[in-house]
């Protein structure tokens, strides 16, 4: 089954979720381009936000949409974000950086579909088992917390051994790179980069322009600041502090009982660094994006960005 038929839309782009830049407004455009979209729970420091947003996008449309949960220890607000969606019989979830077993559990009965982040055949397995309805397929080319295989070898592999839609997630910048993500049996994709120098994102102009300016052979993996490996601009500052865990980290690492704690600390620490990077003029510039940050040439609205990404795809 493909995207398109899963949501009822005319083309198989899910705008991914990003956390801090993701709004209702980028969501509000998709869904009018004709793609789906889907918001982090985290960029709502309350409940009743949440809410307001959920209603927000539904007043403008009745086009399927979703939102992303981090269910792991890291994120204190899981269990909450949780019943909120059940609530508010949302879409589908995303689930990112843990087990969506009670996501899934939860979910079923409600009508909502789970899409699971995998990066490897084992836990793509695994969730499936778990009743998973479509496996999000993070490859080495995504940006934000990315994975170790290329699409090429990634996507034919979960299409092999597993039943349910496999969507690619990562270096998708043109509608030729959904064209390659479908041949190589993907359901459709997921796609975020190019959409952070959009007119629509709320982050700071300094950030858009980066987009611009840099370009993928800029784009580094640091494990300094979630306590997984994330993708960020080599900025000035990124090079200074370095992307490599110091040495207290790794000997802290080390020690099984004190690892889990160690690494909510790095995450809401390195969380509130990008965050004030993202909305502030800061010298410390710690920005979030993909390889496809090669393919963003100028700010737009996201309308026009989604027009030229599916133009390959219409049929007009």
């Amino acid at each position: 089954m493909t995207l398109t038929e899963m949501l009822g839309i005319e083309y198989p782009v899910l705008v991914a979720p990003m956390f801090l830049i993701s709004n209702s407004a980028m969501v509000i455009a998709a869904l009018e381009s004709g793609a789906t979209a889907a918001i982090p729970a985290l960029n709502y420091r309350t409940d009743e936000a949440l809410r307001k947003a959920f209603h927000e996008i539904r007043s403008k449309s009745k086009k399927a949409f979703g939102f992303n949960l981090i269910v792991n220890k890291s994120n204190p607000k899981y269990k909450k974000q949780l019943n909120t969606l059940c609530d508010l019989r949302v879409d589908y979830i995303i689930t990112s950086l843990g087990s969506p077993a009670e996501v899934i559990k939860n979910c079923k009965p409600l009508g909502i579909k789970v899409f699971c982040d995998v990066v490897n055949l084992a836990y793509a397995q695994k969730v499936e088992a778990m009743g998973a309805d479509a496996l999000i397929a993070v490859n080495n080319q995504a940006g934000g917390h990315c994975g170790p295989q290329s699409k090429e070898k990634l996507i034919p592999e979960l299409v092999q051994h597993c039943k349910i839609p496999v969507i690619s997630a990562g270096g998708v910048g043109t509608s030729g790179h959904i064209i390659e993500a479908i041949n190589l049996g993907a359901a459709g994709v997921s796609v975020g980069t190019i959409f952070i120098a959009s007119v629509e994102a709320s982050v700071s102009e300094d950030y858009k322009q980066a987009l611009v300016h840099y370009q993928a052979s800029d784009i580094v993996l640091s494990s300094k600041l979630s306590g997984s490996l994330l993708t960020v601009i080599n900025t000035p500052y990124v090079q200074q502090i370095g992307t490599q865990p110091g040495l207290i980290e790794r000997m802290i690492k080390r020690h099984k009982w004190l690892k889990k704690y160690l690494k909510l600390i790095i995450f809401v620490r390195g969380m509130k660094k990008i965050e004030k990077a993202a909305f502030s003029a800061t010298y410390q510039t710690v920005w979030c994006a993909g390889p496809s940050i090669e393919y963003v040439k100028s700010i737009r609205p996201m309308n026009e960005i989604l027009h030229e990404l599916v133009a390959g795809l219409r049929n007009d």
